[in-house]
């Protein structure tokens, strides 16, 4: 895939992409003999948990910046010095789901279903049930049955403190996520910050921290920002998402139960009930109605013969909430980020007329030449009206500077047109800045090792890989040197060594 890799860099740098984050250092290597302007930015999973590895990292690459690992706790974090001079960038994790593998690196759907993990594929086993098995007996575990599903991380109350070490930039993770859960993480989030950057520490308000439980979560920790805590970190109770916690069952009659939470509780709310069994086998429904301490629920939607005093009760959608987030995003005129621009408008009767942006010197003409005016010459209030008219583009008109002789005028039809060459000019000149982006033209070839014209030393060497102790047996029959055995069940290994050693004491074996 390696030459496919090189026209996906070289299209993604010409294409005004800011930067690239890589895990392979192959590729990254790749990135920067091939496309040097094109910002490279160090995955989490290429596990930089330590300023060493930062430093090794930066001397080969040349990084840009590093997505540091997610195990990283906030003293960790302090000795990378991020906000010295001629430090990498920090990126580091701050919201969303956590991985049970190291930074992301996890074989286990690969190797179960062949659909890879880094290849955005997850099958996600580590949200499964599991039971627990020590020294070959069946520990109980009573209703901790999702042992290698870790809670989301939410490191809203550390953004003071991971400003103050120098983190450059935070990372939300969002694989799948909805339109609602960017809305309310991002909103959340940039409060944070905003706050922090003005001096005003403060802990995230009760009405952003409902939001974030109730766009998605599987219960709220710090990760290991904090330190290592695993009880927390994983309380194996649920792998799916869960929302706002309500409180647990009081009383349980026909189609309603009594909660101490209730009050926390609107009509058309989902509820599910945490029975500490299965979650994909859980009840729950919508509330119908809400009368003091009593919910009561839509019929038919819940068996309450499987609700119980005592069991835990969850709100895991808010439709109102749902409603005012997607109101934030479906606005007809959102604000976005604009770019101030002065223009110069010139021209005299009999020639075409002229609109030049200041900053670039691009300039458009008219299609057809000013005329003497024996009405409505063009006055500069007008003109400052057609041209002002920006909407929906990143520009606003800061000023107009209008140079015109004599009264003259132009069709109104004819000002638009120009206003708009001139917006698409300066669009154009945004993108042939990226199309100047350097591509050395370096070749796969030319990064490849040079294959060796050394005769091997000796004679060449076959070592297998072995699964299952057939395999061992079949390559014991074989004369083999060297076997590498690799069995699913480690309590197998102590037997089948000791028999490799009396049947064929000169193999040896690598476990």
């Amino acid at each position: 895939e390696l030459e496919d890799a090189a026209e996906q860099l070289r299209h993604l740098s010409a294409s005004g992409v800011d930067a690239i984050i890589v895990q392979d250092l192959g590729l990254a290597a790749m990135a920067r003999a091939m496309v040097p302007d094109l910002h490279l930015h160090a995955s989490t999973q290429m596990t930089i948990t330590s300023p060493e590895a930062l430093a090794f990292a930066h001397g080969l690459l040349q990084l840009d910046r590093a997505v540091i690992a997610r195990e990283n706790s906030l003293r960790e974090i302090r000795l990378f010095h991020a906000g010295e001079p001629g430090a990498v960038e920090l990126e580091t994790f701050v919201h969303g789901a956590l991985c049970v593998a190291y930074s992301g690196q996890c074989l286990t759907s690969e190797s179960l279903g062949q659909r890879s993990a880094n290849r955005g594929e997850c099958a996600q086993a580590c949200r499964m049930p599991y039971e627990l098995i020590v020294d070959g007996e069946l520990r109980e575990m009573g209703d901790r049955r999702y042992l290698l599903s870790p809670q989301d991380l939410a490191g809203i109350d550390q953004i003071p403190e991971l400003i103050r070490l120098g983190v450059t930039s935070f990372k939300i993770e969002g694989r799948l996520k909805t339109p609602e859960y960017v809305a309310a993480v991002t909103r959340a989030y940039r409060k944070a910050i905003d706050a922090a950057e003005s001096g005003e520490e403060r802990a995230a308000s009760e009405e952003d921290r409902y939001a974030l439980e109730m766009v998605f979560s599987r219960g709220l920790s710090t990760g290991w920002l904090n330190g290592i805590n695993n009880p927390e970190l994983v309380h194996a109770r649920f792998g799916k998402k869960r929302g706002a916690y309500l409180g647990r069952v009081g009383k349980v009659g026909s189609g309603w139960i009594e909660c101490e939470g209730a009050a926390k509780v609107k009509n058309g709310d989902g509820i599910v009930f945490d029975t500490g069994g299965n979650t994909d086998r859980e009840q729950g429904g919508r509330v119908y109605e809400v009368k003091g301490p009593r919910l009561h629920f839509q019929r038919g939607k819940i068996d309450f013969s499987k609700i119980r005093e005592g069991h835990r009760l969850w709100k895991t959608d808010d439709p109102v909430l749902n409603a005012a987030l997607r109101s934030s995003y479906q606005r007809e005129h959102l604000p976005i980020r604009t770019r101030q621009v002065s223009w110069i408008v010139s021209g005299t009767a009999g020639v075409p007329l002229k609109l030049r942006d200041r900053e670039s010197g691009i300039e458009v003409t008219s299609t057809i030449p000013l005329e003497l005016a024996a009405k409505r010459p063009l006055r500069p209030e007008f003109l400052e009206q057609q041209f002002a008219r920006l909407g929906g583009t990143i520009y606003a008109l800061a000023s107009l500077d209008v140079h015109l002789s004599g009264d003259v005028m132009v069709p109104v039809s004819e000002l638009n047109r120009m206003r708009r060459a001139l917006v698409e000019r300066l669009d154009e000149a945004v993108g042939e800045g990226y199309k100047k982006r350097r591509s050395t033209g370096v070749s796969v070839s030319e990064l490849l090792p040079a294959p060796s014209d050394r005769e091997p030393e000796g004679a060449a060497e076959l070592r297998v890989l072995c699964r299952s102790e057939d395999q061992v047996e079949a390559a014991l029959d074989c004369d083999l040197e060297t076997i590498y055995v690799d069995l699913e069940d480690v309590r197998r290994y102590r037997d089948l060594v000791a028999r490799v050693r009396e049947t064929a004491p000169g193999t040896r074996v690598v476990l």
